[in-house]
């Protein structure tokens, strides 16, 4: 039976990986990457040499067959992503789930627990993380007006991606979504439940980083942060609930 590890790693700080991870990344045949650039930073530092094998997002329907025979003869792989854990808005999920159909109980699909920004992003929010909804990155172009309806109706904690070429034109559209009235008026919590643009909102940026920076408030409040700082690193926005 051959096994297919999926292995959280750092979302930053290189330190942040597990004892368990850094043995499975020796142990394997082979490494399955995003970028190899990336990975063989990680590698390096912990002296790790081990064949990589890339898998990104506009590669990765012509990378299974190869990865998907190389487990059928038994040999053992790890699945990383350049940070955060595989699978997670992430074109890895589409590798896991070919692997369970396609090998079925021929492979056995482990998960390594690693760093992920969500939950990073959520533990210092102050808001509630009993309950929250992850949307991945917002839509391009099509879908984004989906998008903000399922932000503003959310009656949980709501977290979502997105990169620094983009983060002020989603606030920005934040921000006039907020504007818009809702239904059912509810009083706030001790959570700062609000409605519109009482709502709370965390922007995290470069979490974990030298230049880790977190911006709270309302939405006018923190776009005015974000707009004054440097449009740089990966973002994380919580939303509080409506």
């Amino acid at each position: 039976m051959s096994t297919l590890y999926v292995i959280g790693t750092p979302i930053g700080n290189l330190e942040d990986i597990t004892l368990r991870a850094l043995r499975v990344l020796n142990e394997v045949d082979f490494i399955i990457c995003e970028d190899t650039r990336v990975t063989s930073k990680l590698l390096a530092r912990y002296e790790i040499k081990k064949p990589l094998v890339s898998y990104f997002q506009h590669s990765k329907f012509s990378r299974i067959d190869e990865i998907i025979e190389r487990l059928s003869r038994g040999e053992s792989a790890a699945l990383v992503t350049d940070a955060g854990t595989p699978g997670i808005s992430d074109p890895g999920g589409v590798l896991i789930k070919q692997a369970a159909s396609q090998l079925g109980n021929t492979v056995k699909i482990v998960p390594i627990p690693g760093p992920s920004a969500v939950i990073a992003a959520l533990s210092i929010s102050g808001l509630p993380t009993d309950s929250f909804l992850f949307l991945g990155f917002p839509p391009h172009k099509k879908g984004r007006q989906t998008f903000w309806k399922q932000v503003m109706e959310s009656e949980n904690t709501v977290v979502f991606y997105e990169s620094p070429h983009r983060i002020l034109k989603s606030l920005e559209q934040l921000r006039d979504t907020l504007r818009v009235p809702s239904p059912g008026l509810r009083p706030p919590s001790p959570f700062g439940r609000g409605e519109g643009e009482g709502r709370k909102i965390i922007v995290c940026r470069e979490l974990t980083k030298m230049f880790e920076s977190v911006y709270r408030g309302t939405i006018d409040e923190v776009l005015t942060q974000v707009t004054n700082a440097p449009q740089k690193g990966e973002y994380v926005v919580v939303i509080g609930p409506a």
